[in-house]
């Protein structure tokens, strides 16, 4: 790895310079999966909870990507898993949304709001994304099933938008209200007649 050699060579003789390419070669290795080059970094004075210009974390993009071992790795270097990015999300949101269940296992244990700062649950991720395994994990730890987003959604009210039959019908297990209406009035059957998910609308009129 002679471009990672060179940078801790560089850092060494505290360069601001490189300690600038050191910042971006520490994000490149978290998002392309690196560990290595992430763990150097860090064992030379790197902060775990290094981010983006938009406050995505090292942990945040590990957790979106799926990366448990790196996941792992900056936990126990200390990376903060309730810090938010600009726009409220948390690791565990990230990890939800991209449907990743290892990760989402390991975020919720570590305790914390299933929530992000606008009202947005970890539930509504998974009921847009349509990842009913993680949304049966999330119930199973306390979610909130009929919890309203800030557009006054439910998460049942997400999966008929986005034609998630199978995470309606979860939901509806987990006895969801079907009759809520957002802040436009409509139902989740009617959200998804308007959206042309016929199966849906026809799974909610037998209720």
């Amino acid at each position: 790895m002679p471009k990672l050699l060179a940078v801790l060579f560089a850092l060494a003789l505290h360069s601001g310079a490189v300690r600038a390419g050191a910042y971006d070669d520490i994000l490149a290795g978290a998002e392309h999966n690196r560990i290595e080059v992430v763990v150097s970094l860090l064992q030379l004075g790197l902060d775990a909870n290094t981010a983006t210009p938009d406050g995505t974390t090292l942990l945040m993009t590990a957790s979106r990507n799926g990366n448990l071992e790196m996941v792992d790795m900056l936990l126990k270097n200390k990376a903060n898993h309730l810090i938010r990015n600009k726009y409220g999300d948390t690791a565990l949101m990230l990890a939800t949304l991209n449907g990743r269940m290892d990760v989402v296992r390991r975020l919720v244990d570590l305790g914390g709001k299933q929530e992000n700062r606008d009202g947005w649950s970890a539930l509504h991720y998974a009921a847009f994304g349509g990842h009913t395994e993680i949304a049966r994990y999330l119930m199973s730890r306390n979610a909130s099933v009929d919890l309203r987003a800030p557009n006054s959604q439910t998460a049942l009210m997400l999966a008929a938008a986005n034609g998630r039959l199978d995470m309606v019908k979860f939901l509806i297990d987990e006895m969801a209200d079907l009759r809520l209406k957002d802040r436009e009035g409509k139902t989740a059957r009617e959200i998804a007649k308007e959206r042309g998910h016929q199966a849906i609308v026809d799974y909610l009129e037998l209720f």
